[in-house]
């Protein structure tokens, strides 16, 4: 039983490495009809703002104008939309409360969402660059609807490809794809930032000091992901027969940030939706100049939205994954109950109030570590991939995959376990 667990492991792994391997091989893939020297001459001056942050998302694709330049973005976007109606359409609170058929018309709306908004944002981006001057080599209709097919195919393409890492493979599979875009493009970050250095550009005290940042950041990381707040839960004492069952006890673990990266993703996803190709053609139109100044980098505009939007989703994704009423009716069903707390209704009410107040430290925790390294992305020339949002979803996402594989591993031990003890019969 173990070894075929630990091949059905394996297995896993390895379809995950092939699948994010193909992504990677997408980005490089480029779209027809562009001029890769007049791209290259674009990209070089362009990479503040939202563009860059584009780019992180995307895995590199967006400099190299790849089939996945949208990269999965628009699947984020449309599943905030869905998720934000779950709370306040009657239609799709009733979806959602048929169980698994309920599941997947939602995912169903969802996948449609996401290619109206790939279609969407794959016209502004072939408008945008037609706009850019010697950009696109034969503008016109035929470049327009080749640049919104393939853009659409890609993101679809990728939509696919995760939720196939989701069922088959190791993890969530767009938290995985955004996460392999980063990790591939941060040696080609620390190569440009050496360079800077060695240029001129940064001090080399800078440098140093950006690195101890980053480790700091890392471990803080580590630290507030891995914290718990464990709430004590008792059992009464049962008499069946001659025999005495439960009086022990056991912890509801709570953790300090339920939502993981969710809401730095989604709160992104937000900014990058409406201007998903402002920074193609802002050369040309001065409506798109400005708007793409307030969303720089240290920009009050910028943080304040960026901000918002962590804080925000924090709450909300908390709330749609654990229900207080829920786990105190659960609690109350075994006979479980929190010293001091009466069940039902107060014990609901306790759980809520603490999570609250978890919730409100890991929103400040997230908003503190996307936002304090934008500061210095805005005053020195250091590439996003080493930013506060980047450098989360590594990190997080490198979590939750490991404690998948960890789960795995003590199952297939757990039931050899059992095995053995059946044969010791």
């Amino acid at each position: 039983m173990s070894g075929s667990s630990n091949s059905d492991l394996k297995s896993r792994v390895l379809f995950t490495i092939l699948i994010l391997s193909i992504y990677r091989l997408g980005t490089f893939v480029p779209l027809p009809g562009i001029d890769p020297e007049q791209l290259k001459i674009m990209m070089e001056g362009n990479q503040q703002g939202l563009l860059g942050m584009f780019n992180v998302f995307a895995g590199g694709a967006v400099g190299r104008m790849a089939i996945f330049a949208l990269g999965i973005m628009p699947y984020i976007s449309a599943s905030i939309i869905v998720q934000l109606l779950t709370g306040v359409s009657d239609y799709f609170k009733n979806l959602k409360a048929q169980g698994e058929q309920g599941r997947q018309k939602i995912t169903q709306i969802t996948r449609y969402g996401t290619v109206l908004l790939a279609t969407i944002q794959g016209f502004g981006l072939a408008v945008g660059l037609e706009s850019s001057a010697n950009l696109v080599i034969n503008p016109g209709l035929y470049f327009k609807v080749s640049t919104v097919t393939t853009i659409v195919a890609g993101t679809v393409f990728l939509m696919w490809l995760g939720e196939q890492i989701t069922q088959r493979g190791i993890g969530n599979g767009i938290s995985l794809i955004i996460f392999s875009g980063i990790v591939a493009e941060i040696p080609r970050a620390l190569v440009t930032t050496f360079e800077l250095g060695r240029t001129g550009a940064i001090s080399t005290l800078m440098i140093v000091g950006i690195f101890i940042l980053l480790i700091a950041t890392i471990m803080f990381i580590v630290f507030m992901e891995r914290a718990l707040r464990k709430i004590l839960i008792n059992y009464p004492k049962r008499q069946m027969g001659n025999k005495i069952y439960g009086g022990d006890s056991s912890h509801l673990p709570l953790k300090i940030n339920s939502a993981g990266v969710i809401p730095a993703i989604f709160a992104s996803a937000l900014l990058l939706l409406p201007v998903t190709f402002s920074n193609f053609n802002v050369s040309e139109n001065e409506t798109f100049l400005n708007l793409a100044s307030y969303f720089s980098q240290g920009q009050p505009l910028y943080m304040l939205l960026y901000a918002s939007g962590i804080i925000f989703f924090t709450f909300f994704y908390t709330s749609i994954t654990f229900n207080p009423n829920e786990t105190a009716e659960n609690l109350r069903k075994y006979g479980g109950f929190i010293p001091g707390i009466r069940p039902g209704e107060s014990t609901a009410t306790y759980i809520d109030n603490i999570l609250t107040k978890l919730t409100t430290i890991g929103a400040l925790y997230l908003t503190l570590v996307c936002l304090m390294p934008e500061f210095l992305i805005a005053n020195y020339p250091i590439p996003f991939y080493l930013g506060g949002t980047s450098i989360l979803i590594v990190v997080v996402v490198a979590i939750d995959t490991v404690t998948q594989i960890q789960t795995r591993l003590m199952s297939s031990q757990y039931e050899q376990l059992i095995k053995k003890s059946k044969f010791g019969r």
